[in-house]
């Protein structure tokens, strides 16, 4: 019996912690990069005569912009009412109806034959992406205690902007080759590989998982317990209703300030990934070709960043203090472009100010995740993300009305400008705040 039982104990011993949460983040990622590059190929299109010609909005700047707001404005309603979905059936399941709407409006967008096909086609696919975001953040608060969090937003948030990296030189040369139409069967192609990774590959809570062993499963739960543990004084029941759990953030200032940087925020970058190549093309005086590398540098670079100050975010105690970088970084960045006399000066100014733009995203979902309860998290990621993208569908348009009106992109990005400076207003209060 002493010798099963050292046996028992020497092969415990031996075990080691499986790696499965780290499985769900590479499918995390890969499901937002693909997500990212649905949403991001009608800013090359754009740029793109035919298209333009054959849409009819040649010359319609607000038209142009519009092709990328009424897809948020769908996204934001998703964001706000469907998001519950996932606190009530699993991220899982959720995620996966998601991307079965990507396709749809991808295969849907290759077809039409006008611009009001092709507004069906984008608001198709944000009621779908709508849908997915939350679901991104309940999957981490499930999976990671909350010393990994930070890293962990970083790493599938790095699809935020390997997407648009990867997009705008791929995009470029798709439509360059084949033409415009060919962009949508190809994303409704690559959208059945996170459709079969997040089926197969992932599980709503860690014990769901039959690759996970003991180990793991100990680390995670020791992690979530100790979070519990710590706010059930300010916390509502175990047992509480999902209004109780909804009222416990709706009444929460920190929860709005950080609503107000993501709205800014959103406004900022959506502004920004709309109107790049064409900025760069019309305004700039880029060609086609180096268009396409100068729009793929913004975004290759904040790869870096996200990876660089996610490690930094778990650091530092105040998440807030990486939000007011993001922001103020990305107020400079959009104001010495619009400024700049030479092409590569303007060029250089906007990769710094996308790059600045997600510096923060790791330290404010982490954010979220510590003020929103378990119970109610993609709800209160949903609201947010559903009036952030609401001012994100607000942008695109307004930077194409100004420059219908100024034939400049000038008043428009300063607009971009005032929403970084009033985000980072939200993001100094909860850094006084200790958040």
């Amino acid at each position: 019996m002493n010798n099963d039982r050292l046996v028992t104990q020497a092969i415990a011993a031996s075990e080691a912690p499986t790696k499965q949460r780290f499985i769900l983040l590479i499918v995390l990622l890969i499901t937002l990069l693909v997500a990212y590059l649905d949403r991001v190929n009608v800013s090359v299109l754009v740029a793109d005569d035919a298209f333009l010609t054959e849409m009819g909005i040649k010359g319609d700047a607000v038209a142009m912009g519009s092709l990328m707001s009424l897809f948020l404005a769908a996204y934001a309603i998703t964001n706000a009412f469907l998001s519950p979905l996932g606190d009530w059936w699993g991220p899982r399941k959720v995620m996966a109806l998601a991307i079965v709407f990507w396709g749809l409006s991808c295969i849907y967008g290759g077809l039409v034959s006008g611009f009001a096909g092709m507004i069906v086609a984008r608001c198709i696919l944000g009621l779908g992406e709508g849908m997915h975001w939350p679901m991104q953040m309940k999957f981490v608060k499930n999976w990671f205690p909350p010393q990994e969090r930070a890293r962990a937003n970083s790493t599938w948030l790095l699809g935020l902007a390997a997407g648009p990296a990867l997009a705008m030189p791929f995009f470029v040369w798709i439509v360059g080759n084949w033409g415009w139409r060919t962009s949508f069967f190809v994303l409704a192609a690559i959208g059945l590989i996170p459709l079969v990774l997040i089926w197969f590959f992932t599980a709503d809570y860690p014990r769901e998982n039959k690759r996970i062993n003991r180990l793991e499963l100990e680390h995670i739960d020791n992690g979530l317990k100790a979070e519990r543990l710590a706010q059930s004084r300010d916390s509502v029941a175990d047992n509480a209703s999902t209004w109780e759990n909804c009222k416990s953030f709706l009444a929460n200032f920190d929860y709005w300030l950080c609503v107000i940087f993501y709205i800014c925020s959103s406004s900022a970058w959506w502004g920004l990934m709309t109107w790049i190549p064409s900025y760069l093309k019309d305004a700039v005086g880029f060609t086609w070709k180096s268009m396409g590398f100068w729009a793929n540098a913004p975004y290759a670079v904040s790869v870096i960043a996200l990876i660089v100050f996610g490690y930094l975010t778990d650091k530092v105690e105040r998440k807030a203090t990486f939000g007011i970088i993001h922001m103020l970084g990305g107020a400079a960045g959009i104001y010495f472009s619009a400024q700049a006399s030479g092409q590569v000066e303007a060029a250089l100014w906007l990769i710094v100010a996308v790059a600045a733009l997600v510096v923060g995203l790791p330290g404010h979902w982490a954010m979220i995740q510590k003020v929103v309860p378990e119970k109610a998290l993609a709800t209160g990621s949903g609201l947010e993300s559903g009036l952030g993208s609401a001012g994100g569908a607000v942008t695109p348009v307004v930077v194409g009305y100004f420059i219908n009106i100024t034939g400049s992109y000038h008043g428009g990005l300063m607009c971009l400008v005032a929403f970084c400076l009033i985000g980072a207003g939200a993001m100094i209060m909860l850094w006084f705040r200790k958040i």
